[in-house]
């Protein structure tokens, strides 16, 4: 098995990926420094990192750091009963001690953009200067035809891609299709499906936002969840240029994705005496 092809075909794949390395060992024990483990979101694993509890563990390990996007370097003793401070003991009888390095690989961020227009394409401009697997959507031929430097482009209608296709878990989708019709079918569907983004932004106007939320309180109820939703898009640091809301949106996804406070988001700018989101 080469595990190094194996690696480059999820990257391609966006299959976001843990490493495990063997990169010390003492003693007695089933690891070879060198040996190499990958494990995927689905728990499916290939190499090894030597087998037995120290390979089930750290299986185990990655499904945990691959929520966070991690790395990890850690210490265990292979030596049931032993106790040792700050390092894990595991059921083994060996005697030895070993230490693993996690290393995630794959995109920082996955985003998935509904519309090829103007903003859309300044958009992938700006964000594959950074670590983020772009997907793009539009099911107007000619505008995706000549479409550049997404990962993934696809010419399907924006709903059929959703039912079909799903989006990935922690995601980030951005609307901006090439009308209003289009925009709500998409952030409906996600509703109806009940697909929770970490980020949903649709590209709209102060006017445009205030009849939508309308809408989708009759339709869904005053409950409904709309803390990922971001609208209008982007953070309030002027222009209006598709390159300029490019930048807008793009410095919004940065703060989100980390974990950034204290940014005026768009949907936050005061309208009189209240937000665009109070009734």
């Amino acid at each position: 098995m080469d595990i190094y092809k194996l690696i480059t075909e999820f990257k391609h794949k966006n299959k976001p990926m843990i490493a495990v390395t063997a990169v010390e060992k003492e003693g007695f024990g089933p690891v070879e420094v060198g040996k190499k483990m990958i494990v995927l979101e689905d728990g499916k694993s290939y190499g090894t990192v030597g087998g037995g509890a120290i390979e089930l563990t750290a299986q185990k390990k990655c499904q945990k750091l691959l929520e966070n996007r991690e790395n990890l370097l850690e210490t265990y003793i292979l030596d049931e009963g032993k106790v040792v401070k700050n390092t894990k003991t595991l059921p083994m009888a060996c005697g030895g001690k070993v230490t693993l390095f996690y290393e995630y690989i794959g995109p920082k961020e996955t985003i998935y953009i509904f519309g090829a227009g103007h903003v859309g394409q300044a958009l992938v401009n700006v964000l594959k200067t950074m670590n983020y697997h772009v997907t793009v959507i539009d099911g107007r031929k000619p505008v995706i035809d000549k479409f550049t430097n997404a990962d993934i482009k696809v010419h399907k209608p924006f709903v059929d891609f959703i039912e079909e296709e799903g989006i990935r878990k922690n995601s980030f989708v951005i609307v901006c299709t090439p009308s209003h019709e289009y925009d709500y079918h998409v952030i409906n569907k996600l509703l109806e499906l009940k697909i929770k983004p970490k980020y949903l932004g649709m590209l709209c106007s102060p006017d445009k936002i205030k009849a939508y939320l309308k809408s989708t309180y009759k339709k869904f109820g005053k409950d409904i969840d709309l803390s990922f939703f971001y609208s209008p898009i982007g953070l309030d640091i002027g222009g209006g240029s598709p390159e300029e809301i490019a930048i807008s949106i793009s410095s919004e996804i940065l703060a989100i994705s980390h974990e950034k406070k204290g940014h005026l988001h768009m949907r936050n700018v005061l309208d009189g005496k209240d937000s665009y989101w109070e009734d």
